[in-house]
């Protein structure tokens, strides 16, 4: 490497005892990092509530088809019965499904695609949550480090941070695998 930068010099700069970015870079990386980590929260939300039972029309889907997209994607097309009657509707089925499925599902507002109902489809749309979830893990290990905190105090939190992300991960893994299962 030092054939192509012969003039470059690595220097850490000198200061007493710098801990990373100034004030307001530490508020600007915590705010995205909370930003960053929130977003699947929020947005998974609406299919929280649908697989919940709290929005949307009660049914049975059939899934129809499914059509390879090419690496490893898939386009999945299902007939949704709804519960109280009526005509079935043509729907966009989970990726994840298999044609000749039949499940509980619930039919989105909107009436353009179904999704898994009961514990299931709520343990499916906690996965994206789950990720935020793990993501907010270290954080406060990491302010604690610029803030100073002894070292029996970071270590407190880096293993809560542990923790945390490892309890993220395992509901990530929950949900697949009840998405897939």
């Amino acid at each position: 490497m030092s054939e192509y930068l012969p003039d470059l010099t690595f220097v850490t700069p000198a200061g007493s005892g710098d801990r990373g970015p100034g004030p307001a870079g530490r508020v600007i990386i915590v705010l995205l990092w909370l930003v960053v980590c929130a977003l699947p929260v929020v947005l998974a939300v609406p299919d929280l509530r649908l697989a919940a039972g709290k929005t949307g029309t009660p049914g049975t889907l059939t899934v129809v088809s499914c059509t390879a997209l090419g690496q490893g994607r898939y386009d999945c097309k299902g007939r949704f019965t709804p519960d109280g009657g009526g005509p079935a509707v043509a729907v966009a089925a989970s990726p994840d499904s298999d044609a000749g499925d039949v499940l509980r599902a619930r039919l989105t507002p909107e009436g353009d695609r179904a999704v898994p109902a009961g514990t299931k489809g709520v343990l499916a749309a906690l996965t994206l949550p789950a990720v935020g979830v793990g993501g907010l893990g270290f954080l406060p290990y990491v302010i604690g480090y610029w803030r100073g905190a002894g070292r029996r105090t970071r270590r407190g939190l880096a293993v809560a941070g542990a923790l945390v992300t490892v309890g993220g991960l395992a509901m990530v893994i929950v949900g697949m695998v009840a998405a897939y299962a």
